[in-house]
């Protein structure tokens, strides 16, 4: 690689990120952080219109129907939050499931959370390690002492965990309503919400019922099922009877305040070229 190619440069967002952003000779960023965030790259950025790539925050559903194989669907839809203490962009932090098999799909999800080994990232037998601040252990907490004031139940987990460090137990949250507040925002934590459904028409209301839109998975054996909610939900990728497998040649983005332009595959090449037009009489 050429000198001068790749340039690492060191410092905290607010200070070397927020002077990058701004940069008049800089004519391009790409930054993968919090829709808040976000929002003040992309009002940095206008001092020279640089092209902004955004990967930001997600509140993504995982739906399931009826017919679902529940042998994969269950560790699916728990490992689809509880991967990486939930502090993923893509996290299937809300669970949308069939009214006639909610309990059977519910209780296994709580049993799954419950068996997790919680740790040290470093331990081989650690399943889920802590939050990774004090802060943000702080944060997670409130949204749940919140929740339980509106009235919802914490079915498993909800709690700290350990002598030492940031660890909380993963929570499988019931008995919660559209507009709660852990339902809309992003906990970026070991929390899933679950909701039931009756029919496609209803689902697909609540899933984009959000002002993210990064991603979303739909568990059923139903080909026409899957087809019919992949064109109807309004995220940048949905996964069928999977949740958070990627491939270097699929583009990686969201839709709404889930961010702009495109990670990965070929689609992501657009983001740094510029087009120019040459017209010539000879």
């Amino acid at each position: 690689m050429p000198a001068g190619v790749l340039n690492v440069v060191t410092g905290l967002g607010g200070q070397t990120g927020a002077t990058l952003a701004a940069h008049p000779h800089v004519d391009k960023i790409a930054f993968t952080g919090s829709t808040a965030t976000g929002r003040a790259v992309l009002d940095a950025a206008k001092t020279n219109f640089k092209r902004v790539t955004l990967e930001l925050g997600g509140k993504s559903p995982s739906i399931v129907f009826p017919d679902a194989d529940m042998a994969i669907t269950v560790p699916g839809v728990a490992n689809a939050i509880f991967f990486n203490g939930g502090q993923v962009c893509i996290a299937g932090s809300r669970l949308y499931v069939h009214r006639s098999v909610h309990d059977q799909v519910v209780e296994g999800v709580a049993a799954y959370a419950k068996g997790l080994k919680i740790g040290h990232g470093l331990l081989q037998d650690t399943q889920m390690g802590p939050v990774v601040s004090a802060r943000h252990a702080e944060r997670v907490e409130g949204f749940l002492q919140r929740a339980k004031g509106e009235g919802a139940t914490m079915l498993t987990g909800g709690e700290r965990t350990g002598d030492a460090g940031t660890f909380i137990t993963p929570t499988v949250v019931v008995d919660v309503k559209p507009d709660m507040e852990i339902v809309r925002e992003e906990v970026f934590g070991p929390v899933l919400v679950v909701q039931s459904f009756d029919d496609e028409e209803e689902v697909i209301a609540a899933a984009n019922a959000s002002d993210y839109g990064l991603a979303a998975s739909v568990w059923t054996e139903s080909l026409s099922t899957a087809h019919r909610m992949s064109a109807d939900i309004r995220a940048g990728t949905v996964w069928i009877n999977c949740h958070a497998m990627y491939d270097a040649s699929l583009a990686i983005g969201g839709v709404k305040q889930s961010g702009w332009g495109r990670d990965s595959g070929r689609q992501a090449m657009d983001n740094y070229l510029e087009w120019k037009t040459v017209c010539a009489c000879v």
